[in-house]
């Protein structure tokens, strides 16, 4: 897969314990950009944040939370993005959803 310029970067926050038919939503969301064809997705796990409710999660071991923020980053072109907006405004019910322009600078596979 090849991609060069400039493309959408977008992010999705929620939290780690949120589930979507029985398995966790940032995995489900993963598996349904794979699905969909985008050139790639990353999970990170945040030690510590809040959203739009104001209660803070961490990772602190004084207030362990289980409900740690996660986000979601896939980068590909406008029209691939785009057409995935609408599946992500079905399965993330609670979050946030972000879409930036970047510009791609290196992207290479070990295969061919």
């Amino acid at each position: 897969m090849t991609i060069e310029g400039p493309v959408k970067l977008l992010r999705v926050y929620i939290g780690e314990a949120t589930k979507w038919h029985g398995q966790p939503l940032y995995m489900a969301i993963l598996l349904k950009a794979r699905e969909r064809g985008l050139a790639g997705g990353t999970v990170l796990r945040g030690v510590a944040g809040y959203g739009a409710n104001s209660i803070i999660h961490t990772a602190n071991i004084l207030r362990l939370s289980e409900d740690l923020p996660m986000v979601i980053e896939f980068v590909d072109n406008a029209e691939k993005i785009q057409a995935f907006l609408p599946v992500l405004d079905e399965m993330v019910q609670e979050g946030l959803i972000l879409l930036l322009d970047a510009e791609l600078v290196h992207y290479r596979s070990s295969k061919g």
